[in-house]
């Protein structure tokens, strides 16, 4: 019993651990907000995205989904706008302690913590190539504790990244630094929505 639970933590900390968007936005609101509890929607939207899609995948029906190239086509494009969009407020916002008006509302978190999750494609490959094939070697119990192993990394990881993005933001006082950080931010979502047009032009041609 022992195996799946290893197998589980081990894969998943590997495909959870590369810096992409969302690990970046989910740091990024836990640095912007004063109090930790402010970054609790984009943790728990991040948490609960990823448990759908992990027990898609181990179910098969995300299969579905990339054997039909306009969905594929679709999810890139959805996708893509989202992360444009979630590069230009990122490039703009400033933390809390700079202006007046409070960062970036539970409701906007919420929005933008589904699109990198939710319309991610080199997430879904990764619960639906690499999760998805791994459990398939499991039944009974012994998969439904490399599921659970698997998504208790991913809710671990998201909020062990708000605890880190908050005591960072808690060290810079005056701001300079976590503004240089949404920039940084900013950038890697633009470089990852790079990778989603050429991943589009792709498929067209």
């Amino acid at each position: 019993m022992i195996q799946p639970i290893v197998h589980g933590f081990i894969l998943a900390l590997g495909l959870i651990l590369p810096l992409g968007a969302q690990n970046v936005f989910i740091f990024n609101q836990g640095a912007n907000h004063k109090k930790l509890i402010g970054a609790l929607p984009v943790v728990i939207t991040a948490g609960l995205c990823d448990t759908f899609l992990i027990v898609l995948a181990i179910l098969g029906v995300s299969l579905i989904l990339m054997s039909l190239p306009v969905l594929q086509i679709f999810i890139y494009t959805i996708g893509l706008i989202f992360l444009i969009y979630m590069a230009w407020s990122l490039w703009n916002e400033k933390p809390a302690s700079l202006k007046k008006y409070e960062s970036m509302s539970a409701k906007k978190q919420i929005g933008f913590a589904l699109s990198v999750s939710l319309f991610n494609p080199h997430a879904i490959m990764d619960t639906i190539g690499v999760i998805g094939t791994s459990a398939a070697i499991y039944s009974g119990t012994e998969k439904f504790l490399f599921s659970i192993s698997t998504i208790i990394v991913s809710w671990l990881w998201f909020i062990f990244l708000a605890i880190i993005g908050k005591f960072i933001g808690s060290i810079d006082r005056t701001g300079k630094y976590i503004i240089i950080l949404n920039k940084v931010s900013s950038v890697i979502v633009m470089i990852v929505s790079l990778v989603i047009i050429k991943n589009i032009i792709t498929l067209f041609f």
